[in-house]
């Protein structure tokens, strides 16, 4: 009977033994496995306990080494964070974060300010699209201005181009633009211009000759380097030149109100002007 008492005390203190060891390794399990993850940009992983995601830094711990030394990376090299209850968090630099541009007025119209000079009004709207990326589409009206060349214009122009604003040459932490739509930039522009003019017609035998109408149709692929300024997110000032391949249905050097082309045997055009304008939400 005592044989029997101890057989069976012993058998349910090893059934005890069992589930402490059992819950103990599913504790450590867990403890190993529910561990937050740094993912670099790299796409390396760090393994670890984070303690502070602060304005430039994280601060976290690893299992390794003791719980009182801290470690620290920058969040400029860090992708994401994965927490250990699987919820997610992304980083980017703050250069290109929208929210550092949310009190930037994003949109802004704009007149040509020589432009009626040049026998043609023309007005420009830009919008922000990212920081560092705009687009922006310019309409003219040819005729509204002054006649320089006493031809009578009347028509239109329209160009559209996709602007990048041009990023510093190196970062600092906590860099960002002045103003989402301020600095240098390029723009790879396309313009159409259509319109018609008098025109002076010479026969053989007299330098006189009557005038006639012609319609005249001319397409520019350009590149458009210039540069914006940004007062108190209100106005702008913007000085562009541009350079790049044209046609048209004349076959003469000229200005194309817009841009100007160089004969068919050398399909060269040149752009250039002054906008100001005023930026909106």
């Amino acid at each position: 009977m005592s044989y029997l008492f101890t057989t069976k005390t012993q058998s349910i203190m090893k059934t005890k033994l069992l589930l402490v060891c059992t819950i103990s390794f599913l504790l450590l399990s867990q403890s190993i496995v529910a561990q937050d993850i740094i993912v670099k940009k790299d796409s390396q992983t760090i393994n670890c306990k984070i303690k502070e995601i602060g304005i430039d830094d994280i601060k976290y711990t690893l299992p390794e080494y003791s719980q009182d030394v801290t470690f620290a990376i920058a969040k400029d090299n860090v992708a994401k964070v994965i927490f250990e209850n699987g919820k997610e968090l992304s980083f980017q630099k703050e250069m290109k974060n929208p929210e550092n541009y949310s009190d930037n007025k994003k949109n802004a119209l704009k007149i040509n300010f020589l432009s009626p000079l040049y026998g043609s009004t023309s007005f420009s709207y830009e919008k922000s699209l990212k920081p560092g990326r705009s687009i922006e589409g310019t309409l003219g009206f040819i005729g509204l201005g002054i006649d320089q060349q006493d031809e009578n214009p009347g028509g239109a122009f329209a160009k559209f181009g996709y602007k990048f604003i041009k990023d510093p040459d190196f970062y600092l932490r906590g860099m960002r633009y002045a103003h989402v739509l301020k600095g240098a930039y390029f723009k790879p522009e396309l313009g159409v211009s259509v319109f018609g003019r008098d025109g002076w017609d010479y026969d053989n035998y007299s330098q006189y000759g009557g005038k006639s109408r012609e319609t005249v149709t001319s397409v520019v692929l350009q590149i458009i380097m210039g540069k914006q300024w940004v007062v108190d997110n209100a106005f702008l000032i913007d000085f562009y030149a541009g350079i790049g391949y044209g046609v048209s249905t004349t076959d003469e050097t000229s200005y194309y109100y817009g841009f100007s082309i160089a004969n068919s045997s050398f399909p060269i055009s040149f752009s250039s002007g002054l906008k100001i304008g005023l930026l909106f939400k």
